[in-house]
């Protein structure tokens, strides 16, 4: 049983130790939006902020320690970093633009609709950096 479970968990490495990290990146994600939120009252301008927080978080850890990208020459993080910006800006709009809806036209629950719009963020950010940013050069 102890070896089927190593067996799965190793099939499954880089999935798993890319949800710690989303959940990571979530949780400064929503560190940073809420107190924001509180502040400020826009869920647009709030989630911009918390936006870029997350990204460079993200950035620093999804690419050595999920995706095992230990180059940080410039030549390989000049384009990483701006597939990696651009797929996240990609998601960003797309939570964004849900939040603006849910939250500032239907006024909707911001906790509730930021709980919701993560969940899509976070697949749509693993498999942008699995495919485009992080993809293993073939020999």
């Amino acid at each position: 049983m102890l070896a089927k479970l190593k067996a799965i968990l190793n099939q499954y490495r880089a999935e798993i130790v890319y949800l710690i990290f989303g959940v990571l990146t979530t949780l400064v994600n929503y560190l940073v939006y809420y107190p924001c939120f509180h502040y400020l009252q826009s869920a647009v301008v709030s989630n911009t902020i918390a936006w870029v927080a997350a990204v460079v978080f993200a950035y620093l850890t999804n690419k050595p320690f999920v995706f095992g990208s230990h180059d940080w020459s410039m030549a390989t993080v000049g384009p990483e970093l701006m597939k990696f910006a651009l797929t996240r800006v990609a998601s960003g709009a797309m939570e964004t633009g849900m939040l603006y809806l849910a939250v500032d036209v239907l006024g909707w629950s911001s906790g509730w609709c930021k709980i919701v719009a993560s969940v899509f963020v976070v697949i749509v950010n693993y498999i942008g950096s699995k495919l485009l940013v992080f993809r293993k050069k073939e020999d």
